[in-house]
């Protein structure tokens, strides 16, 4: 098929290679503006620019598409049998939905109608959720709202964080959207409305979700936002008014802290040169490297020997 591919992140990257491999005429690909990277703040390409650069395909980077004559009239005068479109980062207005005759081909990292929205990835895991996959659609204006065509499953380890299922997902989906783009072809692949009342929503990440609430929340469900917010936002809390990073944790069960008996959520009780949190539910969260405002990452050991009045004071 001749094709226009809209994708920005290293997310869509296999997508568009796998395109290519599979003998697909990409005329353009379509991209978001270089954005500041960095403690420097140096303009830099995303992924699929580069990508695609490096495979000599055309690349605009438009900052508005909604109302862009130039960029309408350039999409119309390729007239693309489809468009694919992978984490693209931009709302697609109906002109364009309505300019290719097999539509808008969108790859959701969910088994949609679950997780519609930006972040679908790291909430699957956040919430605790044994599986995932992707779903290929057909993009219309609601959000995530259109029809199904294909969708693959996939289990989420107990220990996988979103940063590995991004990689997971990635790289599976790619062929995904060559099998379905060839199934449009050949009349194999119906689309099958969603079903709405099924709907969950996995909005934009805030910094605020990675703050620990130890009060609402159990040691699992702790350990899961802090798998599901990787890299950004992470988990923190506070400690004597300073920010605390927990780097790595994990649920932490044992009869001697059992034996402690019920103590209020919040409270730090360290034991053998370990960091344990109490939580909500009376379960324990084991804190195995932190980093306090300021200071350099350490392991909890590392971090014990200098807060020497660690014990029983408060998080949060």
């Amino acid at each position: 098929m001749k094709l226009v591919f809209c994708g920005t992140p290293s997310f869509a990257v296999p997508t568009l290679e796998a395109l290519l491999a599979a003998g697909h005429d990409i005329v353009l690909v379509v991209s978001q503006p270089d954005r500041p990277v960095g403690r420097t703040h140096h303009l830099t390409a995303p992924p699929v620019k580069q990508a695609a650069l490096a495979a000599g395909i055309a690349v605009v980077q438009p900052e508005k598409i909604r109302n862009n004559a130039e960029f309408r009239a350039q999409l119309e005068s390729i007239a693309p049998a489809a468009i694919v479109v992978v984490a693209y980062g931009r709302i697609i207005p109906p002109w364009l939905l309505a300019l290719p005759r097999f539509g808008c081909i969108n790859l959701h990292g969910s088994l949609l109608p679950k997780y519609r929205g930006a972040a679908p990835i790291q909430w699957a895991v956040a919430m605790g959720d044994a599986y995932t996959g992707n779903t290929t659609m057909l993009l219309e204006e609601g959000l995530d709202t259109g029809p199904i065509l294909m969708q693959q499953t996939f289990e989420i380890a107990p220990h996988q964080t979103a940063v590995d299922l991004f990689d997971v997902l990635a790289h599976a989906g790619a062929p995904l959207v060559v099998e379905t783009l060839k199934g449009l072809a050949d009349g194999t692949v119906k689309p099958e409305p969603q079903n709405h009342e099924g709907a969950t929503f996995a909005p934009l990440l805030d910094r605020e979700d990675g703050r620990m609430d130890f009060a609402a929340r159990t040691s699992h469900e702790l350990y899961n936002r802090w798998r599901g917010f990787q890299p950004w936002p992470g988990a923190f809390t506070t400690l004597d008014g300073k920010k605390l990073i927990v780097h790595c944790m994990s649920a932490a069960e044992g009869p001697s802290l059992s034996a402690l008996g019920l103590i209020e959520p919040g409270l730090i009780h360290v034991e053998n040169h370990r960091l344990f949190a109490a939580c909500a539910g009376e379960s324990w969260l084991e804190l195995i490297e932190v980093q306090l405002e300021g200071k350099k990452r350490l392991a909890a050991a590392e971090f014990l020997r200098g807060t020497p009045r660690a014990q029983n004071a408060r998080l949060g």
